[in-house]
This record gives C-alpha cells, sequence and structure tokens, in this order.
C-alpha cells in the first residue's frame, strides 16, 4: 500500500507544480489585446476581399439560415463573396428553400457536391474556386456577429500572420447545465489557452467554426492540407487545428481575436459531447507530434504550453488511478489526493470568475468530474486508437434522409462526415432557379456574375 500512496502523491504533488507554474504564467499572458481600430478607422483603409466559406452537411434548415443571414448582415466595407458548399446532404430538398432565398444576394454561391465527401474535401471544393485575398471558413451551425469580418480582416493586415480566429460562444448556452458548461470551457479555451498562445503570435489551433486564412499561405499549404496522413492513412478530421500547425510550419503567426464573436451550437447530451471530445482528442495527439518539431523555433512558453495540455492529464491520471486503487485495497479514503485536485480546481474556477467579472465560473468547479471520470479515460481510449479516422458525431445520411436523423436544430458545433474519394464531376451544382438568379457553370468551375 505504501507504494500506491507514494505514486499517488507523487504524482498528484507533481501535477500541482506543473498546473500552478503553467497556469500562472498562462494567466499573466492571456492580457487582453490591442483594442481594434474603429469602425471610422476601417471604414477609411483599403480593405481586402473576404471569401467565406461554409460547408454543410445535413444541416437544419433553420440552423443554416441564421448562419446566412448573420453572413448577408456583415458590416464589411471590402468585396465579400460566400461560397456554401452542400457535401451531398441528404435532406437537400428541405434545405431548398434556404439556398433559394439567399441566392437572391449576388454575393452568395452555392456549391452543390453529388455525394458526400467530408468536411476538409468540401472547403477545398470551394477555396479552389473562389479568389478572395482571405478566406473565412465558418460552420453551418454558427452565427457571427456583425464586425467579425472586419475585425478579424482588419488583423490579417499584417502579411505576417497567416490565420486569425474569433472568440466562440455557445448559442445554446442556457438549454441546460451541460451547455452551460461547454460555453464556460470555451470561455476558458480561448480567453486562456488561446490569448496566452497568441501573446507569441502562436496560437497552436485556429478553431473551425471561425478562422480566417491568407489566400496566398493557404495555397502553399492546400497540397498538404488534402493529403495529410497518419500511419499511412488519409486523416480526414481535426482540419482546423492541423491547417493551424500547416501555417506555423510556414513561418507565419496565428492569432486570436477576443472581440470577434462567433456563436455556435454546442452538444446538450452527454453521449454527442463525448463522441466530439473523443475526435478532439485524437486530433490532439496526432498534430501535437507535428508540432513538437516547431517548439525550437517559438518562445519557450509554447513548450510549457504543450507539456502542460499533455503531461499534466497524464499526471492526473495516474493519481486518480492510484488514489482509487488505494481506496478499493485499503477502504482508506486517500485525502491527499482529493485535497489537492479540489484545490487546484477551486483556484482556477476562482481566477477565470474574477478575471471574467462572472461568478457563473464559479461553477465550472462541476467539470471536474467530468473531466476525472468520464474524459481522462475517453482520452486514454483516443491514444491507442489514433488511426481511427470515424467522425462519430453526425447521423448517418439514411437516417436523416428517413427522418430519424434531426428532428431540430443540430446539437453538435461540427460540420462534416468521414471523407471519401473526391469524384470526378466536383463542378457546382445548381438548381435551374439558382441558375437563372445568380450565377453559372463553366467547365472550371463558378463563373459568378458581378
Amino acid at each position: 500500500m505504501n507504494l500506491l500512496d507514494a505514486i499517488s502523491t507523487g504524482a498528484v504533488s507533481t501535477y500541482a507544480l506543473l498546473s500552478a507554474a503553467y497556469k500562472s504564467m498562462q494567466t499573466v499572458y492571456a492580457s487582453p489585446a490591442d483594442l481594434s481600430p474603429s469602425d471610422g478607422e476601417a471604414r477609411s483603409q483599403l480593405l481586402p476581399s473576404v471569401d467565406v466559406i461554409i460547408p454543410c452537411y445535413n444541416e437544419d434548415p433553420d440552423t443554416l439560415s441564421a448562419c446566412l443571414a448573420s453572413i448577408a448582415e456583415q458590416d464589411y466595407a471590402g468585396k465579400l463573396r460566400v461560397y456554401v458548399v452542400d457535401d451531398g446532404s441528404a435532406n437537400r430538398l428541405a434545405l431548398e428553400p434556404v439556398h433559394d432565398l439567399y441566392a437572391l444576394d449576388r454575393r452568395f454561391n452555392f456549391i452543390l457536391l453529388p455525394q458526400n465527401v467530408g468536411k476538409r474535401k468540401a472547403q477545398i471544393a470551394a477555396i479552389r474556386r473562389s479568389s478572395g485575398d482571405l478566406v473565412l471558413n465558418v460552420d453551418s451551425d454558427t452565427t457571427l456577429a456583425s464586425d467579425v469580418v472586419t475585425k478579424l480582416a482588419l488583423k490579417m493586415r499584417d502579411p505576417q500572420i497567416g490565420a486569425a480566429m474569433g472568440q466562440l460562444i455557445a448559442s445554446n448556452r442556457n438549454e441546460n447545465w451541460l451547455t452551460r458548461l461547454i460555453d464556460m470551457e470555451y470561455w476558458l479555451a480561448c480567453n486562456e489557452e488561446r490569448a496566452a498562445q497568441a501573446r507569441f503570435g502562436a496560437v497552436m489551433c485556429c478553431c473551425g467554426p471561425c478562422a480566417m486564412y491568407r489566400r496566398s499561405a493557404l495555397l502553399m499549404v492546400l497540397d498538404q492540407y488534402e493529403t495529410q496522413l497518419f500511419r499511412g492513412k488519409l486523416s480526414d478530421f481535426g482540419e482546423d487545428r492541423h491547417l493551424t500547425i500547416l501555417m506555423l510550419k510556414a513561418g507565419l503567426r496565428t492569432e486570436y481575436i477576443p472581440d470577434a464573436i462567433a456563436a455556435t451550437v454546442v452538444p446538450d447530451k452527454l453521449r454527442p459531447y463525448l463522441r466530439q471530445q473523443l475526435r478532439w482528442a485524437r486530433s490532439t495527439f496526432r498534430d501535437t507530434l507535428l508540432s513538437l518539431r516547431l517548439l525550437p523555433s517559438l518562445d519557450r512558453y509554447l513548450t510549457l504550453d504543450v507539456v502542460g495540455q499533455n503531461v499534466g492529464p497524464l499526471l492526473l491520471a495516474v493519481s486518480v488511478s492510484t488514489g482509487i486503487a488505494h481506496l478499493a485495497l485499503t477502504g482508506s479514503v486517500p485525502w491527499w489526493t482529493g485535497i489537492m485536485i479540489a484545490a487546484m480546481t477551486l483556484i482556477r474556477c476562482c481566477v477565470a470568475a474574477f478575471r471574467a467579472r462572472e461568478l457563473r465560473f464559479l461553477g465550472f468547479c462541476l467539470h471536474t468530474p467530468i473531466n476525472l471520470f468520464l474524459l481522462l479515460p475517453l482520452k486514454a481510449y483516443a491514444l491507442c486508437t489514433l488511426s481511427n479516422s470515424d467522425w462519430l458525431s453526425r447521423d448517418s445520411a439514411a437516417a436523416v434522409a428517413s427522418g430519424g436523423g434531426k428532428g431540430g436544430p443540430i446539437r453538435n458545433p461540427d460540420v462534416g462526415s468521414r471523407a471519401t474519394d473526391l469524384p470526378d464531376n466536383t463542378e457546382p451544382s445548381h438548381r435551374p432557379t439558382l441558375l437563372r438568379e445568380f450565377s453559372t457553370v463553366t467547365s472550371s468551375g463558378i463563373g459568378s456574375q458581378e
């Protein structure tokens, strides 16, 4: 028993020291970014052209309509074009009224792929048909504040910046206890983790719901992005993290803009949330291996960040496992382990509540048991199944077509599906009404009318 005590105490003490050092430096570096220029300053400058790309797969029509409305209402003085890529949705007939409505806006283009090819290839289909200076990737269940494009585009004026992301919030935050926890989790991920990384121009993951890229940089890495392999197999998820790593490998900076607000739908049930977390964990582990090569060229804080995010959970898992074994074998509670974990949790939540000026963050303590007993085992499983590329979080096309997939708005913040081979006939497909109202199709893709 002494061995279990020693391992548990040593692991939790080391975790506490590492976490204290990491979180302290993270809090120091996660200071507010510079204020964005005023509207007058923004309008007085020559703004770059922006292409907004929205992959869509089996999306709820109301959710998609809200997304497109937020794009249409952007207060952006530069040229804005929108490419909505329907990735072979089984509910395309239900989406037709939404397509018809926004086809009346000459800025909107609709690419209707004949079969499902996955989010990454759907994005690429639009990237290769668009021509704007900047590309903004937006998920189809995300709505943007009216100034998001302006704020991101102004940040991208620096030619050394390859990508920038906005702050994510949960649009369905008030639905239940889980969505409230996820919303706080997003705040912490954006305003602690990403904000600190941005101090050094190295945000490690520009999140998919709202991320802007420089086209010239995007074209340099597009082939690598499309053909990402892991253990000899095509990797078709984790596209946002991988694309961010490719930007950093190209020697460009990646940034976080805290006042560019994007609201996305998050899971409202535990099972979809855990499936999402499993996919994200696999993606994180895969691309962490790539990011290790970048660390010597980045600030030393980024090394601490990688260690804190990967070694910290390992130490926590060891301390919890040995603590449970100690309890099972001896019947006595490992008080030191429990007190240390509780103290670290309380300190973190108090700091978050102070920084956000919101007492609700004290309730984030409820996330700790989820992390200890669900997310840590899930991450261990993800590490053992890294070669698995299942998306896990999307209903099958057959289920949607039969009405069993979605009876209401989508409850998952990610868009996409398991990728298949891209078909040869990938020119955009338009119904006659769309052709007549708004664009033509040529042998090389979309020919938009100005």
